[in-house]
């Protein structure tokens, strides 16, 4: 039998108060992709920071090839050839790509000079494999997130690596920028390097990887081959229960407009969009990346100035010239970056979610306590927030309970409209399945929804209604009822129903 390339043995990890690792073992072979799977919380994250140096086990060792070895800090770790590809970007904004890829490890010339030619062609090789379109004295703070993310993806071609580790690596990549990934996944198994994937995306898993390896609650509950099982048998293994993802065939009781888009328009970003949503429905808003369904969300929330157009709330017209103002009009937006845009990760849970409203909270000149902690707690229960209690630092829950936060946030301000901007980015399936159900629960509840997703599946499950969109314009909006898979990927690449061709 092939020798892994890796191996974790009966690897135990413990903190104050939580075993977060109990007995784990987990190989990868050469030239395998193997995927590591498991709701947030089950001791993914924790598994790989003690593979990569961060953590040390309290029991249980790690072998590289048929080599004990002992990762004290990343450094080793690499320097092992274990290479991590964080899905958190840990990049230097303020040094070009080059100085980033090659950080701590920049050629030398004599003297200690740094040799920039060396550098540079060195960085410019890796990017050309990479298809992007930035060079490596490109300064890293003024790309994309996506672009960001193939930065740090370049830095695993740079050393002689024996496994890479993969974090959520396409969660902000375009559709070409992934196929690009899954190319550079495949030079790397052909290489005989092992990977460990770590995704939420069923589709992706069952597209790339050869064995899947499933954690739940800090325990290894087994291993699978792909091309062998189904969707369903990994999500039983990692929830222990069945999901219902079906389409969305119920018919809402909607009550009266509560949002109206007449001709918004708001440079080239986005032209002529007219749409409604009525309390008690959910509206979807479905397109590739650059449709401009968030920048209309940025509009809506008065992040962005339209250029023409109307936005009427209950009938009456509104300008919404800064996000106060669409507080105040009662428009909330859950972002899609929750921790970068949504949360204030350092802060407990009551802070986070009272944070709009500290203002009206105050008794005399100090914020009341426990004003704060009673909207905490109807929230906390309302939408089933699992958390130890107020007190606990938000960056420590998993991110299905980082997004109810957000979520609680915006509801306890009382909105006429909540905007929510890819709800289940970077949650596990278990969690996806709750927030879904907490959506639909929203609007049986007289809230008016919009939801941007780049989720086929997640948009139907979800929608009462589905607005397709295409660079810019909105091609057709569907009933759930209607709508097919087909007809949904038609409308988003610009393909008219009317007769007419694909969108100018």
């Amino acid at each position: 039998m092939t020798r892994p390339a890796l191996r974790l043995e009966n690897i135990v990890k413990t903190f104050p108060g939580v075993r977060a690792l109990d007995g784990v073992s987990f190989e990868v072979l050469p030239g395998e992709v193997h995927a590591l799977m498991g709701e947030n919380g089950a001791g993914k994250s924790t598994l790989m920071k003690v593979l990569g140096g961060i953590h040390q086990p309290n029991e249980g060792r790690i072998l590289v090839g048929e080599e004990p070895a002992v990762m004290a800090n990343p450094l080793e770790a690499k320097a092992k050839g274990i290479v991590f590809i964080h899905q958190e970007l840990s990049l230097a904004e303020e040094l070009s790509v080059a100085e980033n890829i090659y950080l701590g490890e920049l050629p030398r010339k004599s003297f200690g000079r740094v040799d920039w030619a060396t550098l540079y062609a060195r960085t410019d090789e890796i990017l050309k494999k990479l298809k992007v379109g930035f060079d490596a004295r490109t300064m890293v703070g003024t790309l994309s997130i996506a672009n960001q993310q193939m930065v740090e993806i370049a830095r695993a071609l740079t050393v002689d690596a024996k496994a890479v580790i993969f974090d959520e690596p396409t969660a902000s990549l375009t559709d070409s920028e992934k196929v690009v990934l899954f190319e550079v996944i495949d030079d790397l198994k052909k290489d005989g390097v092992g990977i460990i994937y770590i995704s939420h995306r069923m589709e992706e898993i069952f597209k790339i990887t050869d064995r899947i390896s499933v954690l739940r609650d800090g325990e290894y509950r087994g291993t699978l081959v792909t091309k062998e099982t189904t969707e369903d048998d990994v999500t039983q293994l990692m929830i222990g229960r069945s999901l219902d993802l079906s389409r969305n065939h119920e018919h809402a009781e909607v009550g009266d407009v509560a949002l109206e888009v007449r001709g918004l328009s708001c440079g080239d970003l986005y032209r002529d969009i007219s749409f409604e949503i009525r309390r008690g429905e959910v509206v979807g808003f479905y397109g590739l990346v650059g449709a401009g369904r968030t920048e209309i969300a940025e509009t809506l929330f008065g992040l962005r100035a339209p250029s023409a157009g109307q936005i009427l709330l209950d009938g009456e017209e509104v300008h919404l010239g800064s996000p106060v103002d669409a507080i105040a009009r009662g428009i909330s937006l859950v972002p899609e970056d929750r921790k970068g845009q949504g949360l204030v990760l350092g802060m407990n849970c009551r802070d986070n979610m009272t944070l709009p409203q500290v203002g009206d909270l105050t008794a005399g000149p100090f914020v009341s306590d426990g004003a704060e902690i009673a909207i905490f707690d109807q929230y906390r229960d309302k939408l089933d927030i699992r958390t130890p209690g107020w007190r606990q630092t938000v960056g420590n829950l998993s991110g299905g309970n980082q997004q109810k936060i957000v979520i609680g946030k915006w509801l306890s301000m009382h909105p006429t409209l909540l905007i929510v901007d890819e709800p289940t980015r970077g949650i596990d399936v278990g969690s996806k399945s709750e927030i879904h159900k907490l959506i639909r629960q929203l609007a049986s509840q007289g809230y008016a929804v919009m939801v941007i997703s780049s989720e086929m599946p997640e948009v139907l499950h979800v929608s009462d209604r589905i607005v397709a969109m295409y660079h810019g314009e909105l091609i057709r909006t569907f009933t759930s009822d209607e709508v097919t898979e087909d007809s949904l990927i038609q409308a988003i690449s610009g393909i008219r129903t009317d007769g007419g061709d694909k969108a100018a």
